[in-house]
């Protein structure tokens, strides 16, 4: 498995989530968990392959302050997919088209930004320090016009 490989996988997910308004992130949510729900078989899949590439290192070849990231694709399906691997806080960021977030736990009963593993959804114009607590964290983020502004 390599990162463009991932990304041929990510391709039809990221057809699906385009779909997705971003705009109420609760419904959003409940949307996204019916398109791809977190337990099915290709959602799984996608955790095997993004958990080996992290501990492989091509995944997340880059550091900055304790978190490891690097870029999926610059767009699949209108979105720029990039992953992170943390158990800290990162930088305040704003999202003008809005976010969406798969995480996968790696470690300890691990939580991002008070969510357990799964999907968390993030409206346009939301600002946030992505936080992960009580563990470690693999999360794929989905940017729709690849736009995110670091704060």
């Amino acid at each position: 498995m390599n990162m463009e490989t991932l990304g041929e996988i990510l391709l039809p997910l990221a057809q699906a989530l385009a779909g997705v308004s971003l705009d109420d992130p609760d419904q959003a949510r409940v949307e996204i968990e019916e398109l791809a729900p977190f337990k099915s078989d290709s959602i799984q899949a996608i955790r095997k392959a993004a958990c080996e590439g992290a501990n492989e290192g091509w995944l997340v070849p880059r550091e900055n302050g304790g978190i490891r990231f690097g870029r999926i694709a610059k767009d699949i399906a209108g979105f720029s997919v990039d992953a992170v691997l943390m158990s800290s806080p990162g930088p305040r960021h704003r999202h003008p088209n809005g976010e969406i977030d798969l995480c996968f736990n790696t470690g300890g009963e691990a939580h991002f930004d008070g969510h357990p593993e799964g999907w968390v959804v993030y409206p346009p114009g939301s600002i946030h320090v992505p936080t992960v607590t009580d563990g470690e964290m693999v999360i794929l983020y989905f940017l729709p016009g690849g736009s995110m502004e670091f704060m």
